[in-house]
């Protein structure tokens, strides 16, 4: 299922790149498509949205929606 989250903070590819990084760690989604402000990723099994706004706020940035 595709899934997209609203991410502040970001203001430059410095950011589009942590933020890649963070998600890349994440156990269940694939196929991760970061741009300013958003990051679109595919989840499949044991994935937990807690741990994608974890992810992105340890790098950080904050999840907004």
């Amino acid at each position: 299922m595709k899934q997209k989250v609203k991410i502040d903070g970001m203001s430059c590819m410095h950011c589009v790149k942590a933020v890649q990084e963070a998600l890349s760690t994440v156990k269940g989604i694939s196929d991760i498509a970061v741009k300013i402000g958003e990051a679109e990723f595919t989840t499949g099994g044991g994935f937990d949205m807690n741990s994608v706004r974890t992810a992105i706020e340890d790098a950080g940035y904050e999840v907004v929606s």
